[in-house]
């Protein structure tokens, strides 16, 4: 048998003690709200549960700007309309590009005004950033942004929070081509068909070095493949809905 002694076993004692703590406090009725709360995250949405073949096409604008005008022309090609994530500070720089990407039927929303790291942030600090990138596609399109993207993908309660107290849905994705990383046109192909599904969330960059000669080839798949193209905001539920914990939007049934 094990005897204790006061001085070494210290750290054994507070242990035990500690354990015996959490088991009694997770039996109460307060502690199980507790540990439920600490539990549940409030997730962004990834993706959408349909049941037609329908998706949408984003792209994160932040930095280049070199391939917008070719990326308009290939979707008119198709008839696709896709949302276009901006930066304050893209929209500010290249006016004319969001001007050009409205005018020609595609949504722009929000990526942050200034692509910083959104959880490193104060909801204040937050709320501040977010109303300025909206000034700035609104001066252009005289439209306010509804949907947010984080910089980086990243997200906690704070942020998805936030930005549903200014109006926002904050979205994700769950099928990323990658494109950032440039590992050839075939690699983004192979990508994004093998795991595009009804009610996906695609991520393209703009300024990417290969998703222009990629694009053509994965919506004339997708198309024959009789899926549908839509704008974000077309494709999610505003109400009425619940996210699951893989980030999957759900109807309610009415």
């Amino acid at each position: 048998m094990h005897k204790i002694n006061l001085r070494s076993d210290i750290p054994y004692i507070i242990l035990v003690l500690f354990a015996a703590f959490c088991i009694f406090i997770t039996g109460t009725d307060s502690g199980r709200a507790v540990a439920a709360s600490a539990a549940k995250r409030d997730l962004p949405i990834y993706c959408v549960q349909t049941d037609e073949k329908v998706l949408s096409i984003s792209f994160d604008a932040a930095w280049g700007n070199e391939d917008t005008h070719q990326l308009i022309e290939i979707m008119d090609r198709y008839g696709i309309k896709a949302t276009f994530f901006v930066v304050g500070d893209w929209a500010r720089k290249y006016p004319e590009s969001v001007k050009e990407l409205f005018d020609a039927g595609h949504e722009i929303m929000s990526h942050s005004d200034k692509h910083k790291h959104m959880t490193q942030l104060s909801a204040d600090e937050i709320a501040a950033d977010i109303e300025a990138c909206a000034d700035s596609i609104e001066e252009v399109t005289d439209v306010r942004p509804t949907l947010f993207r984080p910089p980086y993908g990243e997200y906690d309660n704070k942020v998805v929070g936030t930005l549903r107290e200014l109006g926002y849905h904050t979205i994700q994705w769950d099928v990323d081509s990658l494109d950032w990383k440039e590992t050839g046109v075939q690699d983004v192909i192979d990508r994004v068909l093998s795991k595009a599904q009804a009610g996906s969330i695609v991520l393209f960059h703009n300024a990417a070095k290969y998703t222009p000669e990629a694009l053509p080839t994965i919506l004339e798949t997708l198309l024959d493949e009789g899926y549908s193209f839509v704008p974000i905001s077309q494709l999610i539920y505003t109400d009425n809905y619940k996210i699951d914990h893989t980030g999957r939007q759900i109807p309610l049934e009415k």
